[in-house]
């Protein structure tokens, strides 16, 4: 008790006093339609408070007021924010762009911290597999592949590159008939895993123990993850020679 007689601040039940909730927004324009979502999250525990779906072909007069709406019938402010999970691609050059400009500009505007994340990771992760592949058009498909004891590789591969891969025991995550029908075609013996198409939502899901360890990223340095074909050599890699093998992991 203080001298006044007032009762003195318990330290300890202070101490004992949860955190906060954290409230994380998440964007993802890179497929042909893309999403936004607002979560919160407290240890492991991430709960989607809302999420909208856009229109591929309208990300650049949709997304802004997407954002602002979402946040409107959540009740919260941009200030709010402790964090943005940003999809920052592979997919549409142009999606991409879009959506980390917005996300360039939100952060920046209320200094949000900004964490970015593969769409290859996000769909490998929802699905509960180490490899995924997506639709590139142009008869390739963006590719990860994750190789035992080793950190997960992305590429961009057509037929002939996939020829050059020969994996063993490896499942590979799928959401589009492009991409399925091409590695049902290299890959005859390769099990499939086919789900929806990652969502900003599923980053936050994935996402959230990042925010806690504060790997955010340099917003100057934040760029899209863009696969182009120069990408080829990370077939090194996986291998000398000219046939290269992969395990699953």
């Amino acid at each position: 008790m203080k001298k006044d007689g007032s009762a003195a601040p318990d330290l300890a039940q202070q101490d004992m006093e949860p955190e906060r909730a954290r409230l994380l927004l998440g964007i993802d324009t890179c497929g042909p339609s893309g999403s936004v979502a607002l979560g919160r999250f407290f240890g492991a525990l991430v709960e989607i408070l809302g999420k909208t779906e856009l229109e591929g072909r309208g990300y650049s007069a949709t997304l802004v007021a997407a954002v602002a709406e979402l946040l409107k019938i959540a009740g919260v402010a941009l200030k709010d924010l402790d964090a943005i999970v940003a999809v920052n691609g592979p997919g549409s050059f142009t999606g991409v762009r879009v959506g980390l400009s917005a996300v360039k500009g939100l952060a920046e505007a209320a200094r949000i911290p900004v964490v970015a994340v593969s769409r290859l990771e996000v769909l490998a992760w929802k699905t509960g597999v180490g490899s995924a592949a997506l639709d590139a058009h142009r008869n390739e498909v963006f590719l990860r592949l994750h190789k035992a004891g080793q950190a997960a590789r992305e590429l961009l591969a057509g037929a002939d590159q996939l020829a050059q891969i020969r994996l063993e025991g490896v499942r590979v995550a799928c959401c589009d008939d492009a991409a399925d029908g091409l590695l049902r075609k290299a890959w005859p013996e390769v099990e499939l895993v086919r789900t929806e198409a990652p969502a900003a939502a599923d980053a936050l899901r994935l996402c959230a123990p990042r925010v806690e360890a504060g790997e955010f990223v340099d917003l100057a340095l934040l760029d899209g993850h863009y696969l182009r074909r120069s990408d080829a050599e990370i077939f090194g890699a996986f291998g000398a020679g000219g046939e290269s093998k992969v395990r699953g992991a």
